[in-house]
Formats: structure tokens, sequence, C-alpha cells
């Protein structure tokens, strides 16, 4: 046996034993919060991408300061259409969250 590959081994199973695990929420309510969360990021990553195409016109378009603040806009609209509602998105994700702890909690 090699003593190089058997010390190997062991610090491998010391790393994955110190590895933390998540912590159960509490409420459901920072569960539901975080899937709300998650959601508002995700449509407004989509919406970036949707609306990168688009270029303006006039005096007073583009440059730095529109990409900036349609960047901003496009998170405040994703954070808006899940506060309403969202894509459905939130609820699978919420599901997932509390299915994920309730495995943790069991022996």
């Amino acid at each position: 046996m090699d003593p190089n590959n058997t010390l190997a081994l062991s610090q491998q199973h010391l790393s994955a034993s110190q590895t933390p695990k998540p912590s159960a929420t509490s409420s459901p309510e920072k569960a539901k919060a975080a899937a709300e969360s998650f959601e508002a990021f995700f449509i407004g990553q989509y919406l970036e991408h949707m609306f990168a195409g688009i270029r303006t016109d006039g005096m007073f378009g583009g440059g730095q300061g529109e990409n900036v603040f349609r960047s901003m806009m496009m998170q405040e609209y994703g954070k808006t259409i899940a506060a309403r509602g969202g894509l459905g998105i939130a609820d699978s994700v919420y599901k997932s969250i509390l299915q994920m702890q309730e495995r943790e909690q069991t022996p």
C-alpha cells in the first residue's frame, strides 16, 4: 500500500467532514424571500439580455451612463415583476429550499 495515497485519502476524508452544511431556515418567510430574490435577479438578467441589442438615438442617447442606468432599470423591473407574481420560478425555488432543509434535518 502506498503511504502517499493513504495520506491523500485521509486528507480528503478530513476536508469532507469539515465541509459546512447549510443551516436550516427557522422561518418559511426567509425562504420565501430568498426564492423571490432569486427570481427577481433571474428576471433582471433575462431582461438585460433581451434589451442588449436595442440602441438609442438622439442627442442624449447612448454612452456609459445609459448602460449603467439601463442595467439598474432592468434589475428594478425584475424586482417588480417578481413581487407581482413573477414567472413562477420563486415557487419552485421555495419548494426546493424546503425539501433540502427537510433532508438536512432528517438523520
